[in-house]
């Protein structure tokens, strides 16, 4: 079973790649029937929702090659670990748009939440589970929160040590939820 841990900001200078690519470090690292794999949503250049077809009804085929690109690549998952940044109290833009042009790619799949920002993005992620409750996703409990101000030095992400086992517990949360959604699929 593949988990993406997606990489949701499409900025240039960022801070979640240093939090994405720790979270996908340790992940990478687990022993089981999971595989791990980062991915980065600006490598997708993912356009504004135009299209006139709505997403729900696209049965997964899309007229622009970058949605096309990005539903395969969501669509290959069977989890996701949604690393966001917090811009103005809220989800980041482009990401909330990567989300927004598709469908039945994220209905029904499990999802955990690593967050940054002065507040270590936490109004972010609960914008995005009230977000992702319209796919029926199921949401583990667990979250890792990253501060600007506690996990930066000199302008360089140092994460405090409890976050490597918080992120193993945010983990075991989220295998086991899959497990059980898979499953239930299967049966």
């Amino acid at each position: 079973m593949k988990i993406g841990i997606i990489n949701g900001s499409i900025r240039k200078e960022r801070n979640t790649e240093p939090v994405a690519k720790f979270a996908y470090d340790i992940a990478a690292q687990r022993n089981g029937e999971f595989e791990y794999e980062y991915v980065d949503l600006a490598e997708y250049n993912v356009p504004l929702l135009t299209n006139d077809v709505h997403p729900m009804v696209a049965n997964k085929n899309h007229e622009d090659p970058n949605v096309q690109q990005w539903s395969d690549k969501i669509d290959s998952l069977d989890a996701y670990i949604f690393v966001t940044p917090e811009y103005n109290h809220g989800v980041p833009g482009g990401f909330k748009n990567a989300v927004d042009v598709l469908g039945p790619e994220w209905v029904g799949k499990p999802v955990a939440f690593i967050g940054h920002g002065s507040v270590g993005g936490v109004r972010a992620i609960e914008q995005w589970r009230q977000i992702l409750a319209n796919f029926s996703m199921p949401v583990v409990r667990a979250e890792l929160n990253f501060n600007l101000f506690i996990d930066w030095k000199d302008g360089e992400f140092a994460p405090a040590q409890r976050h490597s086992a918080e992120m193993h517990a945010m983990l075991d949360q989220l295998e086991e939820l899959v497990a059980k959604h898979n499953a239930s699929v299967t049966v």
